[in-house]
């Protein structure tokens, strides 16, 4: 679900106060355990978040799409609990955490909306965390779930070798899974793009 700070606010109209920066593809834009100082806005691209574990194992937690905020938990100047991974080449714009207090004493409406932000990408970590756990089948729909509610819509904007990058599955797997959904009329493919037919389907899936 796009939230509401997304649906009535321009962050576009703030960038000016922040950082352009560029990543390419499968670099780093942040790590888990590194000492925060501000956020991200994705301005262009697609990032998947992860937690790592001690053995240096990978769990994706979530995908951001443009014109969302990522590393907004370290606003406090604290360590990062997740690790950011441009899936393709990104621009982002980062907003120190000095420079956002002086944002928000000039625009006070901005605590609100940040608020908003931080709760949000905190609910979307609690209801990925157990991600590991799942079937391939249910790591696909949970991505592709997330994916509409945050497009607002049910076409997917991006590749299978992206699914496959976002959620740690094979290309071959995520062709499987999408082959079969597409027989059962669950998803329809059509110049590259994706599109969810039996939203319910994924939601039920993903339980």
């Amino acid at each position: 679900m796009v939230t509401v700070y997304e649906e009535v606010f321009h962050w576009e109209n703030y960038l000016k106060y922040g950082t352009r920066q560029f990543f390419g593809k499968k670099e780093c834009i942040y790590r888990q355990g590194e000492n925060g100082e501000g956020f991200y806005y994705l301005h262009k691209g697609l990032v998947r978040i992860v937690t790592e574990t001690a053995t240096g194992k990978e769990n994706m937690l979530n995908i951001v799409i443009p014109n969302q905020l990522l590393g907004v938990q370290s606003l406090d100047q604290k360590t990062h609990f997740t690790t950011a991974i441009s899936v393709k080449d990104s621009v982002v714009y980062h907003f120190s955490a000095d420079e956002f207090r002086k944002l928000m004493i000039i625009h006070p409406e901005l605590f609100e909306l940040f608020s908003k932000s931080v709760i949000h990408k905190m609910k979307i970590l609690l209801d990925r965390i157990n991600l590991n756990a799942l079937t391939s089948e249910q790591k696909l729909a949970v991505l592709l779930h997330n994916i509409c509610d945050e497009f607002k819509n049910y076409e997917i904007p991006i590749s299978q070798q992206d699914l496959a990058c976002c959620t740690g599955l094979t290309r071959i797997t995520v062709y499987k899974v999408l082959r079969k959904w597409q027989e059962s009329g669950i998803i329809e493919i059509h110049k590259r793009k994706y599109f969810i037919k039996k939203p319910d389907f994924l939601r039920n899936l993903v339980g």
